[in-house]
């Protein structure tokens, strides 16, 4: 049997690895400091984290590096960014030297290797996810095979934790990283809030001050972005306001602007991967090739990023006529906000279509997960996000969900741990 067919399989009928009750309950409430934060977070997000995990295959995991590692070639050379940051708000020309924390590439998988779907530069869910893996359990030594690439949480953790302080070093060389921000609009208000905690709790542990914060809480005096319990050395943005266009974010913006603090991600790196009207380049092989990019990497990209263009009103007819082939997608969206398939797309929500800035993207079928619920079997669709920091992946987690996109609405959905077939982890524990 082929590694693809054993993944295949593992996805459509082993239930024996699944999440140890005990174990996530002690790893939340210890990580919180909070006895019941588990139990609160069930109640509370009840269709947040799968109880079952998703089995990837050895050569998808290196189809994605494969793909993410082109993309990372692209994005490096100087006729790419030329044309990139051309068309982005003036903010995004702005080059602090970082990199980004949490890249998130999100890929459906196919018969003929992963395709990539969309690059996001503030990732969710990683830490999520990170005490998801930990407490999975099988459920006897047969399949503990499939086990031994349990995430190490402390060392992943320690990991993250020198992400953000390689951030400082890259944007200010010998500053020690004594305060973090994570901000957000609402952050309470947030359905991830939950990791907002978590990342404050990491970050303490550690040593450094932080606090969670709206974006207008923050104010730039002196070239000193602060905060009221005191300044601020580095910005966890979380915030979809990509380009800090919102007053709420004026001091963010201009602390970006004067490199008064690490703004992580920011703006000059959205511009450059998350925008979708880069897909467009990505995956078109005249275009690339005008770039200058190599020709091993051309077919890499023309062969795992499905076809992306402009909607236009020059090819809008063509468009509608194909639309059930593709899905419609905001050029500087996040999530499935705005995003729709082409074959349920009615004349009146294409007419609003036009005018905005949308791509329009071929159609890739999402792979499935079976899951147990206690009203039988279902089959669940998944895509699967790798998270990288400077093109490496990190950690690889899946959603399962039902309907057009992902969500977490879904009955056994949710975020989901990844295991692969024997031989492979899928996590590095090193940024």
């Amino acid at each position: 049997m082929t590694d693809e067919a054993l993944a295949d399989v593992l996805n459509q009928s082993c239930h024996c690895i699944k999440v140890d009750g005990d174990r996530i309950r002690d790893s939340f409430d210890a990580r919180l400091g909070q006895r019941g934060a588990w139990s609160r977070l069930q109640q509370t997000h009840p269709h947040l984290l799968a109880d079952t995990p998703v089995f990837l295959s050895r050569s998808h995991i290196a189809g994605m590096q494969a793909i993410i590692d082109a993309i990372e070639h692209v994005v490096s050379l100087d006729s790419y960014r030329s044309l990139a940051l051309g068309r982005a708000p003036d903010i995004a020309r702005h080059d602090p030297g970082t990199h980004g924390v949490y890249c998130g590439y999100d890929f459906h998988l196919t018969n003929d290797g992963p395709r990539l779907i969309e690059v996001n530069t503030n990732a969710g869910g990683a830490l999520l996810l990170m005490h998801l893996a930990d407490a999975q359990q099988a459920c006897c030594a047969g399949v503990e095979n499939f086990v031994t690439g349990r995430v190490d949480a402390q060392a992943l953790e320690s990991s993250f934790v020198e992400m953000f302080r390689e951030e400082l070093r890259a944007q200010a060389p010998g500053r020690t990283l004594n305060r973090i921000a994570i901000v957000d609009e609402d952050p309470d208000g947030q359905y991830l809030s939950p990791e907002f905690r978590l990342f404050e709790r990491m970050f303490e542990q550690r040593g450094i001050d932080t606090i969670v914060a709206e974006p207008d809480a923050l104010s730039l005096e002196g070239g000193v972005l602060r905060a009221p319990h005191g300044p601020i050395d580095l910005v966890y943005n979380r915030l979809t306001d990509f380009y800090l266009e919102t007053p709420a974010c004026a001091a963010l913006r201009d602390a970006f602007r004067d490199d008064a603090a690490v703004i992580t991600p920011g703006p000059h790196t959205h511009a450059l991967l998350a925008n979708k009207r880069n897909l467009a380049v990505f995956s078109d092989a005249r275009k690339l090739q005008a770039l200058g990019t190599d020709a091993a990497m051309i077919s890499t990209l023309t062969a795992g990023v499905p076809r992306t263009e402009r909607v236009t009103q020059d090819n809008a007819g063509e468009l509608w006529t194909r639309r059930r082939q593709l899905y419609f997608k905001p050029a500087s969206g996040f999530g499935s906000r705005g995003t729709y398939s082409g074959a349920k797309l009615t004349r009146r929500k294409w007419e609003s279509i036009l005018p905005a800035d949308y791509v329009a993207q071929q159609s890739v079928a999402p792979s499935e997960r079976l899951v147990l619920l206690e009203r039988g079997d279902r089959a669940l669709k998944l895509d699967v996000r790798c998270y990288t920091y400077k093109g490496s992946i990190q950690l690889i987690g899946a959603r399962l969900y039902r309907g057009q996109t992902t969500n977490f609405r879904t009955d056994g959905g949710g975020l989901a741990a990844v295991f692969t077939t024997p031989g492979v982890q899928v996590s590095r524990g090193t940024p």
